[in-house]
């Protein structure tokens, strides 16, 4: 048979203090020291100023050139290129293929390539490059087409 127990907390509803001892007492935030990060102040090592978080994090505005710098370069494997020439997301202009416009800066060597291209970005890693010549390609860096221009000028001036 159950026994009926009495609870282990009451709720004290209809009672004043609600267990707080006399009803002056347990008032507004002063009971727990302020609100917020009130009361931090003179109590020994405690001080605001010294607060660990306070003032470590910085700032640096988005267009700043160190904060464009510190973001990291948005990249694309070889099996992704693939697959969005495959479904003609990316097209090519002139036999080239401008990853820089698309707003890729790196290509990674992850996968395979199928497809014999010319690819213009600004950095590639080493297996990219070996498999983008393996498939007959080209990769077009920024440094290589300013000396192209700049040799194709020359042979101008000569003539």
């Amino acid at each position: 048979m159950v026994t009926n127990k009495n609870k282990k907390f009451t709720k004290y509803r209809a009672h004043t203090t609600h267990g707080g001892g006399h009803r002056k007492k347990r008032r507004g935030a002063g009971n727990r020291g302020g609100r917020g990060n009130a009361g931090s102040g003179k109590r020994g090592k405690a001080n605001k100023q010294s607060h660990p978080k306070l003032g470590t994090q910085g700032f640096v505005p988005r267009g700043s050139a160190s904060a464009i710098k510190k973001r990291a370069a948005k990249t694309i494997n070889l099996t992704s290129l693939q697959l969005l020439i495959e479904n003609k997301k990316i097209t090519e202009k002139d036999g080239i293929i401008n990853l820089t416009a698309q707003g890729y800066q790196k290509i990674l060597g992850t996968g395979t390539i199928k497809s014999k291209l010319t690819i213009k970005v600004k950095q590639f890693s080493n297996s990219a490059e070996e498999k983008i010549k393996a498939a007959g390609g080209s990769i077009l860096s920024e440094e290589v087409i300013t000396e192209t221009k700049a040799t194709e000028s020359e042979d101008k001036s000569e003539e």
